[in-house]
């Protein structure tokens, strides 16, 4: 119900509520996920990981998975956000590498730029679909890189708008 709510309302929503709201959804808590912050038009969003008796692995670090889930969606809802409902988005595809354990509080941090908005406007204008790849590199408290995803991302233009 939360997410339908997000969804239907889109950016109509302002981004303060926006980020409670998606704080509450049950597989963030379940993962130690929290949005940090996000932009007034959904442009740049931060993201954090805490490090539990709940989603530590076997040695200790975190957990593969919850690392990989702090950074699912959070590109596909940006992108939805700023090009309105005239656009089909999903998120198709991702590779995870991982270079060190997640050894304390984690961050992740995605930017929307115009370049690539614009970008999606012109491959999709004649209703094509466009797949494309957005990196996004996950933080140690530290500054040591923890991981570096690729997110593929699937955007197409309905038909008849």
């Amino acid at each position: 119900m939360l997410i339908k709510f997000l969804r239907k309302n889109g950016n109509k929503n302002p981004a303060w509520i926006a980020r409670i709201l998606i704080n509450f959804w049950p597989p963030f808590i379940g993962a130690g996920i929290k949005v940090r912050s996000i932009s007034p038009d959904y442009r740049f969003m931060r993201v954090a990981l805490k490090r539990t008796w709940y989603n530590r692995n076997y040695v200790g670090t975190q957990f593969g998975g919850s690392i990989y889930a702090m950074t699912d969606a959070f590109y596909m809802w940006m992108i939805m956000n700023n090009l309105g409902n005239d656009y089909i988005v999903w998120d198709k595809a991702a590779s995870v590498d991982f270079i060190s354990p997640g050894k304390s509080e984690l961050t992740a941090e995605f930017t929307m730029t115009d370049a690539i908005l614009d970008e999606i406007k012109q491959r999709t204008a004649g209703g094509d679909k466009y797949i494309f790849d957005l990196p996004v590199t996950v933080y140690g408290n530290t500054g040591d890189v923890v991981a570096n995803i690729i997110k593929t991302l699937y955007v197409r233009k309905k038909k008849g708008r």
